[in-house]
């Protein structure tokens, strides 16, 4: 397996990627973001469906107008009364405008299917570099930036009492889960980025009982989803981002039943 270029690309993207989404994961779940991360997904779907349009990479056109919506659409969503409407409005919107974007382009269907639900075999050497620098560059700013994150994620009340710049913090935070699901989608695809995003970080709430042990689960469940995903795609030739789905959702039950005998 290993003998081939494009299965070489593909494991070393997936372990960049893995562990980006299963560390700014952790975070999305505990400041109750899933949903922004599926919005920024579609979002992201437009910028690449632009960017083939125009003949720029998708990655580069998932990064732009992920990044350039991360704030107005959070700033959207804060209220919970109107976040519902809000996120179906601008979901609506960018999905629209993705499919007309890819209409207009001289692209094959088939096209389409890679930037909506990802793609091994297009990845190339190059794109791999990129990506690894993309997710070097957000490790090492959560790194620099995680004890402030940590406590306005984790205790918002005591964050504000200590004087934290709770906007700013947001805001830093917008701008990293943009770049992660623009990183994550170059696997699952950018309807399915919020999959790595989510589940392995929903395993470690129910299972880990300190942040650190939160952070390790579901590094570990990412990394275990796409290596997995990634050789059952190769035997089988089946989808890869089918396998990484299955997987992260049998261990999401999995942690859940744990959970639930806890409580017991």
């Amino acid at each position: 397996m290993f003998e081939y270029e494009f299965m070489q690309n593909a494991f070393l993207a997936s372990t960049f990627i893995a562990l980006t989404t299963g560390i700014v994961g952790v975070f999305v779940t505990a400041r109750g973001m899933s949903f922004l991360a599926h919005t920024l997904s579609e979002i992201g779907f437009a910028g690449a469906a632009f960017a083939v349009l125009v003949g720029i990479p998708p990655l580069d056109g998932m990064l732009l107008t992920t990044i350039l919506s991360s704030l107005s659409v959070g700033r959207l969503a804060v209220r919970p009364d109107r976040r519902e409407a809000s996120i179906s409005a601008i979901s609506s919107l960018f999905i629209g405008l993705g499919i007309l974007f890819l209409a207009l382009s001289s692209k094959s269907s088939s096209y389409a299917t890679t930037i909506l639900f990802g793609s091994v075999i297009g990845i190339s050497r190059a794109d791999v570099w990129q990506l690894v620098g993309l997710a070097v560059g957000v490790l090492l700013t959560m790194a620099i930036g995680y004890r402030g994150l940590a406590f306005d994620s984790f205790d918002p009340v005591g964050a504000q009492a200590q004087g934290l710049r709770r906007n700013l913090l947001s805001i830093y935070f917008l701008l990293i889960l943009a770049i992660s699901v623009s990183i994550g989608a170059q696997i699952v695809g950018s309807m399915l980025v919020f999959i790595l995003l989510t589940l392995p970080s929903a395993v470690a709430k129910y299972l880990g009982k300190t942040l650190p042990q939160m952070i390790g689960i579901s590094v570990a469940a990412a990394l275990i989803g796409v290596w997995l995903g990634l050789v059952l795609g190769y035997y089988t030739n089946w989808p890869v981002t089918f396998f990484i789905a299955v997987i992260e959702c049998a261990f999401y039950l999995g942690a859940l039943m744990i959970r639930n005998r806890r409580d017991r």
